[in-house]
């Protein structure tokens, strides 16, 4: 008996949203995306009931952007969970380690319980250190609970159980948006976050606000010094005019919506109907921007090990990291911390306590973590998601179109899509790593990480994309017949 069989009667029995039977109207997929959206910010702002207040370190950091949720939160893990078992299911599909044909109906729902219960492993795995490694989300020593008195191991346990329900819900609410709604629930929420802390670096009336700085600049409350000199060019470009930020912010925006437009476009025929003519467009970023989203999760929790064994071990060897509030600031971990903002590598500022050569190293390791990782996951994310030169020719090959001049078979159409989608994967994989990098270096507006920017600006252009789709098949039903989704 092999593990399909073995595992069967457990994976084919996890809870799922049932599928629509038919056509679900465009009116009610904005309703089940809307109100998906409405919950998502509700539990963010739900604290953890037994969480002192105050205090807690959140694990997470500058990743938060790209993992959604909230620090503190009944979604404490966010989208983490989710991230870290489709990485690992990638990892164990791509070695054919798995067994599991994805055309097949079966493995299908093989494939989706199994992911289920990776999931539910790494809510647990995940929240397990947060409660009970301590510091990170500190329990109040002892609770009244109606007429029941909980000490802080009662306690601790509480807290974990509502991350553990934080953490199946986001799953579930992701699959209502992907069954339901429009796009994919991961997408919906990291927009959601990105938006959240752009939208509060703008507008936000405390220092660290974008026009609230400027209001503060230009009525002269803060001085930032002659613009000849170096303090004064640095204190608008950086610290409080937050210029390099905004141009950092737009040109994301920019080259990101023009990365989405550039495309090698392969001529398509019908080979029955005459006249009936297409393209296949390969775009520059065809793998999206979503497998940057792996990459950031491992560097994320490579970091949350680090900041384990710094509160477990009574004395970490200098080599492997040495922290300073929380943060790394020698060692190995140092290095594999990706860069956050310009304060993490501009040497010569009082802030940066590394010397030159350090900061360096960082740079050169981020850098090509960044793009090593992104084409690799790139590759990944094509072979895992059907859209690879094998899986693409047979879709071709099914819908009746054809390439003019070659001969109508699958194994032609494949040769021809070999020569474009494998080559534009791993550019356009290795691209977005270099833009999250760069982002990171010059920083953004509301301390957006680079990848998160990356992410919310791709994912947000792929849904109106989306949206478009769906208002022209509501327009034209015969149109849902053409793309399989009557």
């Amino acid at each position: 008996m092999g593990w399909k069989e073995a595992a069967e009667p457990v994976l084919t029995r996890m809870p799922a949203v049932r599928r629509p039977e038919g056509h679900v109207p465009f009116k009610r997929k904005l309703m089940w995306t809307a109100g998906i959206l409405m919950l998502y910010f509700f539990l963010t702002n739900v604290t953890l009931f037994g969480l002192q207040s105050g205090g807690a370190n959140d694990l997470f950091g500058q990743f938060r952007a790209i993992l959604a949720g909230s620090q503190g939160s009944v979604l404490q893990v966010g989208i983490g969970p989710i991230v870290t078992a489709s990485i690992v299911l990638q990892l164990l599909g791509g070695a054919n380690l798995l067994g599991l044909d994805t055309d097949d109906p079966r493995d299908q729902v093989l494939y989706q319980g199994l992911q289920k219960v990776l999931v539910v492993l790494m809510v647990i795995l995940t929240g397990l250190p947060m409660v009970f490694a301590g510091g990170f989300l500190p329990a109040q020593s002892s609770l009244q609970l109606g007429g029941l008195a909980l000490g802080q191991t009662q306690v601790q346990l509480l807290i974990f159980a509502q991350i553990f329900i934080g953490g199946v819900l986001i799953l579930y609410m992701d699959e209502v948006v992907s069954k339901w709604g429009v796009g994919s629930g991961i997408g919906l929420f990291i927009i959601a976050g990105v938006s959240q802390r752009l939208v509060t670096g703008f507008i936000q009336p405390a220092a660290g606000g974008f026009f609230f700085d400027w209001y503060r600049i230009l009525t002269g409350q803060v001085e930032v010094g002659s613009i000849i000199s170096g303090e004064g060019l640095q204190a608008l470009l950086i610290n409080q005019g937050h210029i390099i930020a905004l141009l950092t912010t737009l040109l994301i925006f920019g080259i990101v919506v023009y990365a989405e437009s550039v495309r090698v476009e392969i001529p398509l025929s019908h080979a029955r109907v005459k006249g009936a003519r297409g393209r296949f467009p390969v775009k520059l970023i065809y793998a999206s921007v979503l497998p940057m989203i792996l990459v950031r999760a491992v560097q994320a929790n490579v970091q949350f090990m680090g900041q384990i064994l710094n509160r477990q071990l009574a004395s970490m060897p200098s080599w492997l990291g040495v922290y300073s509030q929380g943060q790394p600031t020698g060692g190995l971990f140092y290095y594999l911390a990706p860069i956050y903002s310009p304060r993490d590598w501009m040497w010569w500022t009082a802030n940066v306590a590394q010397e030159w050569w350090q900061v360096m190293i960082r740079i050169g390791i981020d850098v090509t973590f960044m793009v090593v990782g992104g084409a690799i996951f790139a590759i990944f994310w094509v072979e895992t998601t059907d859209m690879g030169p094998e899986s693409t020719a047979k879709q071709i090959q099914n819908s009746g179109m054809q390439i003019p001049g070659f001969r109508q078979n699958v194994g032609v159409i494949e040769k021809v899509m070999e020569r474009y989608i494998p080559q534009v994967t791993v550019i356009g994989g290795a691209l977005v790593g270099l833009l999250a990098v760069w982002a990171n270096m010059l920083g953004t507006i509301g301390n957006v990480s680079g990848t998160g920017l990356l992410l919310a600006v791709s994912i947000t252009y792929k849904l109106y994309e989306e949206i478009a789709e769906e208002q022209l098949m509501e327009m034209h039903p015969m149109m849902r017949q053409m793309f399989g989704n009557e």
